[in-house]
């Protein structure tokens, strides 16, 4: 994880872009693994982690409705989140994740290791959903953290 995320510094750090996150599921493990990169002042502007539906809808300003509609783990949601953080934030990319690392909580609708990914760079979005196959909380989350970085190292 570190490898990749010396690298997304150093592409953001080169390209002189900004990146903020929303995160719930991983819990921070995005914003930490790229603030544990030296030189990630130039490029990390803000991490959120909005953990609860509360947190969502009052910071992240996901409408209440679409929470109750399709849930915190759903595509509507994670764009709503990678949106709003936009906006908040400012940086040239945003990115949130939310989902359901488990080990409990999951349904057969929305099993555990359901995680949405939302990116948007410039005016640019895409929401992904992924489905992680692993009982540990951990391995999940950190599944969804090297899926982020990947996906915003592909990036053009």
């Amino acid at each position: 994880m570190n490898v990749l995320a010396k690298k997304l510094v150093k592409k953001l750090s080169k390209n002189k872009l900004k990146i903020s996150f929303a995160e719930s599921c991983t819990g921070g493990m995005l914003s930490s693994a790229i603030t544990s990169v030296s030189g990630s002042s130039k490029v990390f502007n803000l991490g959120l982690i909005t953990y609860s539906n509360r947190a969502k809808t009052e910071i992240l300003k996901v409408p209440k409705r679409i929470i109750s509609k399709y849930g915190a783990v759903s595509k509507e949601c994670c764009l709503s989140m990678v949106k709003n953080l936009s906006r908040i934030s400012k940086a040239n990319i945003s990115v949130s994740v939310t989902g359901i690392a488990g080990p409990s909580g999951g349904t057969k609708l929305k099993p555990v290791g359901l995680i949405y990914i939302g990116i948007k760079k410039g005016k640019k979005i895409s929401v992904e959903k992924n489905l992680f196959k692993n009982n540990k909380r951990i391995l999940i989350q950190r599944a969804a953290t090297l899926k982020v970085l990947k996906d915003i190292l592909a990036l053009k």
